[in-house]
């Protein structure tokens, strides 16, 4: 089997260091010399280290491109996500291919060899699954990837870079929001609970719990099982998970939800089930994830914790243009856990009576 070409081996045909064909590639070519750059794109092209598509840019001087690999834009959370890359990505010159792969780890990998086949060295992936082992080798390989919306974990291959909220905290803020409110009996309701950050949500919650002296109980959280991530139905798996929880013996006067969806869904099976949003009697509180679009435009206005998706957005943007041309692999992993921030609207009140039991089942 022909071993594949590597950068050091463009770098020893053009008689230049590795970094130096990294500048290349990544742009930072201007105080370059043209022999020099003529050299290293003659070594590409005779060793074939680089699809031809990358070798006409680096002849036209186009701009360079990156991947984004998100679950799925039918979030709008996701859609934004999106706007932000191509903004900060804009301002530096650089194009954004999107991709969305519904956080499966097979079309994740297809996506990104694909990429990797087009001359794609960079991506940004936004599925937050427990492993990325199914990309490692395209890391080993020389792929450039950001991980969004996942927290660093022990066994990440020390050069993936990384950016997220501080989902840990996120889940605390929401759940201390209706616990201050004078709330007990809180659901939770997400699609699998699969993924980094929404394991650390689920721990939020619990850890607000405890510290303030309530239960956590099994039954008050629904995680959607044999229902997937639910990416592209998530008001539908809201409005299924905040069925279930109505259906108990207790059901509970206020709920965390994993995002905005799953808290639009849930809030309109209450309704159906004729529970005001949120309503000193017979009401439900409803706390939602991400601050969408519409979550200020919800009737009623969504209370949600913000993500700062402008500034991981340039984070991760930064990550990938960093020089990491040398393949050091000892370099120090870059990664960044932000702030999250509970915004108040209306969609949450005082806890006031406790909800009647069993007596909406009816209504779904």
């Amino acid at each position: 089997m022909k071993r594949e070409v590597t950068i050091r081996d463009v770098a020893q045909a053009a008689r230049v260091s590795p970094s130096t064909v990294s500048n290349l590639l990544n742009g930072r070519d201007g105080r370059m010399r043209p022999r020099t750059k003529a050299r290293i794109t003659r070594a590409i092209d005779e060793l074939g280290y680089r699809p031809s598509r990358v070798a006409r840019q680096l002849r036209t001087g186009q701009a360079q491109a990156f991947g984004l690999v998100v679950p799925s834009v039918a979030n709008p959370f996701w859609g934004s996500f999106a706007r932000a890359v191509e903004s900060v990505a804009m301002r530096h010159g650089d194009q954004v291919l999107l991709c969305n792969s519904e956080r499966d780890p097979e079309r994740e990998r297809a996506y990104v060899d694909e990429l990797w086949a087009g001359g794609i060295r960079a991506v940004i992936i936004g599925t937050s699954l427990l492993s990325l082992d199914h990309l490692r080798p395209l890391m080993e390989r020389g792929l450039r990837l950001v991980a969004f919306d996942r927290e660093r974990q022990p066994a990440d291959p020390p050069n993936l870079a990384s950016v997220s909220v501080d989902n840990l905290l996120g889940g605390q803020l929401a759940t201390e929001h209706l616990l201050a409110f004078g709330h007990r009996r809180i659901g939770f309701i997400s699609g699998a609970i699969a993924t980094v950050s929404r394991q650390r949500r689920l721990a939020g919650y619990r850890a607000a719990l405890e510290r303030a002296g309530v239960p956590f109980r099994d039954e008050l959280v629904w995680a959607g099982e044999g229902n997937g991530y639910g990416d592209i139905d998530s008001a539908e798996l809201g409005r299924q998970g905040m069925a279930a929880l109505l259906d108990l013996p207790e059901p509970p006067s206020a709920v965390v939800t994993i995002n905005d969806m799953y808290a639009i869904g849930a809030c309109a099976t209450a309704r159906a089930a004729g529970l005001a949003i949120p309503g000193e009697h017979h009401g439900l509180s409803v706390v939602g994830f991400d601050d969408i679009v519409l979550a200020p435009l919800f009737n009623p206005p969504l209370t949600t914790v913000r993500q700062p998706l402008d500034d991981m957005a340039r984070f991760a943007i930064e990550a990938i243009r960093r020089d990491t041309g040398d393949e050091n692999e000892d370099e120090q992993p870059i990664s960044a856990v932000m702030p999250p921030q509970l915004v108040a609207r209306a969609s949450t009140a005082a806890f006031a009576t406790t909800l009647p039991a069993n007596d909406h089942r009816s209504a779904h």
